[in-house]
């Protein structure tokens, strides 16, 4: 991790991450890795990458205020109403702290974020 510079390496050595149920998954392929590129002090923001295999996860409440942008492969977000929307390749998206969201990634997912909690 580093606190200075302007350019991220959206291929960065990747360290282990867990932040996926292990029943989420939805195929036999359960990698999952992240990398920090900046955070606070104070960890209230955070700047990253992570990659996730297929999987689906109902999240009821949004953990923090997130934008990113699809590095590669593919991911679709639905809201409560049921609108979805699919993310692949240099889209960029935000998801609120709060909202509910089924979260499924249906190609292995490289994200860059930005969280702030």
């Amino acid at each position: 991790m580093t606190n200075s510079g302007f350019r991220i390496d959206p291929n960065p050595e990747m360290g282990s991450s867990a932040l996926t149920e292990a029943d989420a998954f939805s195929t036999d392929d359960k990698a999952e890795g992240s990398h920090t590129h900046f955070e606070t002090d104070d960890g209230a923001v955070s700047v990253g990458t992570w990659e996730c295999a297929p999987c689906r996860e109902v999240v009821e409440s949004w953990p923090v205020h997130e934008m990113m942008t699809v590095v590669e492969g593919a991911v679709t977000v639905t809201d409560k109403d049921g609108h979805a929307e699919s993310f692949g390749p240099g889209d960029t998206f935000y998801i609120a702290k709060g909202q509910y969201v089924v979260w499924e990634i249906t190609e292995k997912l490289r994200k860059m974020f930005m969280v702030v909690s």
